[in-house]
């Protein structure tokens, strides 16, 4: 499959009317122009989430058919609301002395997306991004047959089990304790909340807090899997070998270019418009390092092709980088020898695996 990327890249917005005008008090708020659409998108999920929210809760006007709408509403956003955090996580949005404001996202918006308050950006930000896919990340996808459905449902199971548990003693360990903190206020004060919304209306409660709550987190850990599902063995470290790239798809243009995880990974700051930039910089780096790069699919694809084992589905995705014009059987057969369980000692320290063996 040859490459011309269509992602999108920054372009300033030549808006006018009311748009225009909330352009320019937004950009006063706002750290880098370029996250405008995040300001955007913050105040559609206020006026549309909040309200219907609200509603369900009111005395004597929840009916269980308006469970549909509400969820509807709240998975067209999800993907959108879900990477405005990641971006958010990984840079603050509002300026200095709009500080406060940054909370609005992870402590208000959130929760009404399965989100509990501080804990995706100590997962992600503060765990996830140090430990880079290897056995200390939690959410590693390294011992795992990564085609395997039984093997997903055993991740997604630890994860919901002992997901929090775990977290709270990585930070202990690694005498991370403000990142221990933050965990804590934001699960327990989540908990809190949910619990007296549920002695207030368990029907609403239900639907505004429970589905959300399991749904999403089953999301980010398949997408995760995706991400992180074609692992060479014998280079685990490298983000080029233990990640993929995603590109050219609607899910990239909704959600902010999330397609492109291995750039993400080789430096976890780059904005989201800079993203196919940086990639079609380096496609020669991408192809010397044996980068997985598929286009037209998202990490969701992914999972659900691995899941049905559809590597023919696949390899027909994969973008070749270099020219070398490998048959689609070779490529399947690339594809399945990177989704097997890596060895113990795979991306351990030359002396850890000598002793390992």
């Amino acid at each position: 499959m040859d490459l011309v990327v269509t992602d999108p890249t920054y372009a300033p917005a030549d808006r006018t009317g009311l748009g225009g005008l909330f352009d320019r008090i937004a950009g006063q708020l706002v750290n880098d122009p370029r996250d405008l659409p995040f300001a955007r998108l913050l105040v559609i999920l206020t006026a549309l989430v909040l309200p219907s929210a609200a509603y369900l809760f009111w005395p004597g006007h929840f009916r269980w058919w308006l469970a549909a709408p509400y969820l509807a509403l709240l998975l067209f956003f999800l993907g959108p609301f879900i990477l405005m955090l990641h971006n958010t996580s990984h840079g603050r949005l509002f300026r200095r002395r709009f500080r406060w404001m940054n909370a609005y996202i992870p402590w208000v918006l959130g929760p009404f997306f399965g989100e509990t308050p501080e804990t995706y950006f100590a997962h992600h930000v503060g765990m996830h991004h140090p430990e880079n896919n290897l056995r200390g990340d939690l959410s590693s996808t390294m011992p795992y047959q990564r085609d395997s459905l039984f093997d997903f449902l055993k991740y997604v199971t630890r994860f919901f089990v002992f997901g929090l548990f775990e977290l709270v003693a990585h930070f202990a360990k690694r005498k991370r304790f403000a990142l221990l903190r933050r965990t804590l206020a934001g699960e327990l004060t989540y908990y809190a909340v949910a619990a007296a919304l549920f002695a207030l209306d368990w029907h609403a409660a239900v639907v505004v807090v429970a589905i959300p709550f399991f749904f999403t987190r089953f999301m980010m850990m398949a997408g995760n899997w995706g991400q992180h599902a074609f692992i060479d063995p014998d280079a685990p470290d490298n983000s080029y070998r233990n990640s993929i790239t995603c590109i050219n798809s609607a899910y990239n243009r909704r959600c902010f270019n999330d397609g492109y995880h291995i750039g993400h990974h080789l430096k976890q700051t780059r904005h989201w418009t800079d993203m196919p930039v940086e990639f079609s910089a380096n496609r020669a780096t991408y192809a010397r390092e044996g980068a997985i790069v598929l286009a037209g699919i998202d990490f969701f694809g992914v999972w659900v092709l691995l899941m049905l084992k559809r590597y023919d589905l696949l390899a027909k995705r994969v973008v070749d980088l270099d020219g070398s014009g490998r048959s689609l059987a070779e490529i399947e057969a690339m594809l399945r020898s990177r989704t097997k369980v890596c060895p113990a000692s795979a991306g351990a320290p030359a002396s850890a695996a000598s002793a390992a063996s």
